[in-house]
C-alpha cells in the first residue's frame, strides 16, 4: 500500500508540476503577443510591460526548477519517471529563454520609437515569420500538454520553414540597407527582431524534442529524426 501511495503522490505532483509549465507557457505566449504588437504600434508602454512580466516567468523559472529538484530527492523516481521530469526541466529553460526573445523584441520596439524610426514596413518584414512561431510554439506547448509524439514531430519539420524564411528576411533586409544607408540603423533592429523570433522557433522546436524524449525515450536532438521517422512510415 506504501508504494501504491507514493507512486500516485508522485503522479499528483508531477502533474502539479506540469500545469505550472503550462502555466508559463501561457505567460510567456502573451509576452511574445504583445511585444510583437509594440513592434507593430509602437506602444512604448506596451514594450515596458513585456519587459516588465518576464520578471514573473523567471520567477517561475526558478520556482519550477527548485520543485523538480525536491521531486527528486523526495520520491526517487525510477528511469522512466525521472527522464519525464528531467525533460520538464529542460523544457521550462526554453520557456524561460523565449520570454528573454520577447523582451528582446519589446526594448527593439521602444528604441525605434524613441529614435522615430518606426514603421508598418517593418512589422510588415517580419510578420509571417512571427506568426509562424508563434503558432509553432502554442503547438508545442499543446504537444507537451498532451504528451503528443506525431504532434511534436510535425513540429520539428516546421523549424527549418521558420529559418528559410529568416534567411529571405535578412537577404532582403541587407539589399534595403545598401540602397539607402539612412534605413540602416532601423533595418538592423528589425533584423534583430527576425533573430530573436528564429530563436523562438528553435525553442519551440527543442520542447517538441523533449515531448517525444518523454513519450519514446528518444534523445533526437542534433539528429535528422523527422527525416526518418518519415521513411519508417
Amino acid at each position: 500500500m506504501t508504494g501504491e501511495h507514493s507512486s500516485k503522490q508522485y503522479d499528483l505532483d508531477l502533474e502539479s508540476i506540469r500545469s505550472k509549465v503550462l502555466l508559463m507557457g501561457g505567460l510567456v505566449e502573451s509576452q511574445l503577443r504583445d511585444a510583437m504588437v509594440s513592434f507593430r504600434t509602437g506602444n512604448v508602454s506596451l514594450s515596458f510591460a513585456v519587459i516588465k512580466s518576464d520578471e514573473n516567468v523567471n520567477k517561475l523559472e526558478v520556482q519550477l526548477d527548485e520543485t523538480c529538484s525536491q521531486l527528486i530527492v523526495r520520491r526517487q523516481p525510477a528511469a522512466n519517471d525521472l527522464r519525464t521530469v528531467m525533460a520538464t526541466v529542460k523544457v521550462i529553460t526554453d520557456l524561460e529563454r523565449i520570454g528573454d526573445e520577447a523582451s528582446k523584441i519589446a526594448r527593439t520596439a521602444a528604441n525605434l520609437h524613441e529614435r522615430g524610426t518606426m514603421s508598418i514596413n517593418h512589422y510588415e518584414t517580419v510578420r509571417v515569420i512571427a506568426t509562424s512561431a508563434a503558432d509553432m510554439l502554442h503547438d508545442a506547448l499543446d504537444a507537451f500538454a498532451r504528451l503528443d509524439a506525431k504532434q511534436a514531430l510535425r513540429l520539428i519539420a516546421q523549424d527549418a520553414v521558420i529559418d528559410h524564411e529568416f534567411r529571405s528576411i535578412m537577404r532582403s533586409l541587407i539589399t534595403f540597407m545598401m540602397e539607402d544607408p539612412r534605413t540602416i540603423s532601423s533595418a538592423l533592429d528589425t533584423l534583430w527582431v527576425a533573430k530573436a523570433i528564429e530563436r523562438i522557433g528553435d525553442h519551440a522546436k527543442n520542447i517538441a524534442e523533449y515531448v517525444i524524449y518523454i513519450v519514446e525515450g528518444k534523445d533526437i536532438r542534433h539528429t535528422d529524426y523527422a527525416a526518418s521517422a518519415k521513411l519508417e512510415d
